[in-house]
């Protein structure tokens, strides 16, 4: 599945604009920090939906310390509460410093003490499920994701995934109708693309030949079905009355419209006729 994640600073999204462009979720900023609400939250997962895309939400972390993690996921699971909203996709906790707010306040960057903090908002937003999302270096340097035991949205924006967790964020210019936004992807438990409704294969329209080998098929199993016959020395030709027979003699006969023949629009179609000659097939029996 491909997806967009937002928050109030994509202003006035075309919702039905990401749909028909081939995205499938969203993933929607609930807040940050302690106190920082975001007013779009509601609305931005009730439009979603609207326009069928399905929906997670993060919440991005000022935590100094696990205490201050905890308090963040009370608030982050009040706004949801409060928000009455469904969330089909996990709760994420967004760590990095992209303002230097950490930095700014003597963080301590520690793979121990940034795990602690993650491990804190984890066990605290429980019941809901919930994961890591952060960057490649992150991850790499300061989070020990395989102790946590939860699912991981990496961020690297680059052709090609590194981390492959369940989500990747690959690019932060997917533009799409005039608006631009941070593009992603979801992956299965075996690090394959997700299909959604926009993603998945489309079958290819079934040939006459295709749609009659299909009904003589369905033919066949209703005979085989019916109570056995006395078995006879030897199996006996095809008839040329019998369904294939007709049936073959029909598509033989099948030309594409003239002038002249676009008047006949009444007569039985192929299709009817074909139809009608199952029908007393088995009438017969």
């Amino acid at each position: 599945m491909r997806g967009v994640d937002v928050s109030i600073f994509n202003e006035n999204v075309d919702w039905a604009a990401l749909k028909a462009a081939g995205i499938d979720f969203a993933i929607v900023r609930t807040g940050y920090g302690k106190t920082g609400f975001d007013e779009n939250f509601q609305h931005n997962v009730e439009e979603a939906h609207k326009a069928g895309l399905i929906c997670g939400a993060y919440h991005y972390s000022y935590a100094l310390t696990p205490s201050d993690a905890a308090a963040e996921a009370a608030f982050c699971k009040g706004i949801i509460e409060r928000a009455g909203v469904l969330l089909e996709l996990p709760v994420w906790f967004a760590m990095s410093d992209d303002d230097e707010y950490k930095k700014r306040h003597f963080f301590e960057f520690t793979k121990a003490h940034v795990t602690n903090i993650c491990k804190a908002f984890l066990d605290n937003i429980k019941p809901l499920n919930c994961g890591v999302f952060a960057n490649l270096s992150w991850l790499e340097d300061f989070i020990d994701w395989q102790s946590l035991g939860c699912e991981i949205w990496s961020a690297q924006w680059n052709k090609e995934d590194n981390f492959k967790g369940r989500m990747w964020q690959y690019t932060n210019a997917l533009t799409i109708g005039g608006q631009t936004f941070n593009g992603n992807i979801l992956y299965d438990k075996s690090g394959q693309e997700v299909l959604g409704a926009t993603t998945q294969p489309q079958a290819a329209p079934q040939t006459t030949n295709d749609l009659i080998h299909s009904i003589l098929s369905a033919h066949a199993k209703d005979e085989a079905a019916a109570p056995a016959q006395p078995a006879t020395p030897q199996t006996p030709k095809p008839q040329s009355g019998s369904a294939s027979a007709q049936i073959s003699s029909i598509l033989s006969n099948i030309k594409p419209k003239t002038d002249a023949t676009k008047s006949a629009e009444a007569q039985p179609s192929a299709a009817d006729k074909i139809h009608s000659i199952l029908s007393n097939a088995r009438n017969k029996k």
